[in-house]
């Protein structure tokens, strides 16, 4: 158990970054050129690259390929959803809701085995 929590930690810290890399330029660079945006996002994309391979290395310990992917999406939506609206000033929509809803379906279905122990 400690270890997919380790990975799920480090899956939170890389996805922070990934969502900087990628949606933070839309903010706070979009008067600059795209190639200013490109560096700065590569810049910000190594530190997630250096939390996420780890991450994934030491979760694959314990979970499969599916699993893992998974744990991301959730991590990815339950990150972005206040990234869009606390930073980026995006409306709270309730598709937002359906998402997450989508997403806990995925959950049980690729965890079920572990969650009903069948």
């Amino acid at each position: 158990m400690r270890t997919f929590f380790i990975s799920a930690g480090l899956l939170c810290c890389s996805n922070i970054f990934m969502t900087f890399a990628w949606y933070g330029h839309l903010k706070n660079l979009s008067t600059k050129s795209w190639i200013i945006a490109v560096l700065a996002s590569w810049g910000i994309a190594l530190f997630e690259y250096l939390l996420q391979v780890p991450a994934n290395r030491v979760g694959y310990q314990v979970m499969s390929l599916g699993q893992l992917k998974i744990l991301q999406e959730v991590i990815t939506l339950s990150i972005f959803v206040p990234f869009s609206v606390l930073f980026m000033k995006e409306e709270m929509r309730l598709d937002f809701l359906w998402a997450g809803l989508c997403i806990l379906g995925a959950v049980f279905f690729i965890f079920k085995q572990k969650i009903l122990g069948t």
